[in-house]
């Protein structure tokens, strides 16, 4: 791995989280759900206190991405203020601030995640009286889905996961 680690550090004990390879021909469009957890796990790695920066194709290396489709991820938490981007031969990503600050709501509201399921939901109804009954109650549906889904990602920060998942990066490099 060349990210830029200070003086003294090993890449190695930096793991890929997660095991399946993503498939990016199921990712076409925009905000699709799983960028979400390809997000998390690009800040996870993002957040040890080893790396100063990482070029996206070291990251799509590690989490078995496509590097075009994760720099558009990246690229996204960039723009909503979570990630920094440095050019040129040291460049790379990093993360504009503590890992322990950074909600997983904030992650999923950055990406939008939510607008392709709410709006698949709602885009079944109909243009008939009863389909736009259904649109209406189904807006409501998802609103409320939307509301309780955030609430459960606001109890938990990049820097949680991060020590999760260090535990397990741990336990199976030293199998």
């Amino acid at each position: 791995m060349n990210c830029l680690l200070p003086q003294g550090k090993q890449s190695g004990t930096i793991q890929a989280i997660g095991g399946d390879c993503m498939n990016p021909e199921k990712c076409v469009g925009s905000y699709h759900p799983k960028w979400f957890g390809l997000a998390l796990q690009a800040l996870v790695v993002l957040s040890k206190d080893c790396i100063r920066t990482c070029p996206s194709a070291e990251l799509a290396k590690m989490l078995q991405s496509e590097a075009t489709l994760l720099r558009r991820i990246l690229s996204l938490l960039a723009k909503g203020g979570i990630l920094e981007t440095r050019e040129g031969r040291d460049g790379g990503y990093r993360l504009r601030r503590d890992p322990n600050s950074i909600t997983l709501a904030e992650v999923f509201s950055v990406l939008q995640v939510a607008d392709p399921l709410c709006s698949g939901i709602r885009e079944t109804a109909g243009d008939h009286a009863f389909g736009k009954e259904m649109n209406a109650i189904f807006a409501e549906v998802t609103g409320e889905m939307d509301r309780a889904i955030l609430l459960v990602l606001e109890r938990y920060t990049i820097g949680q996961i991060a020590e999760r998942a260090g535990s397990y990066a741990s336990v199976t490099a030293d199998k």
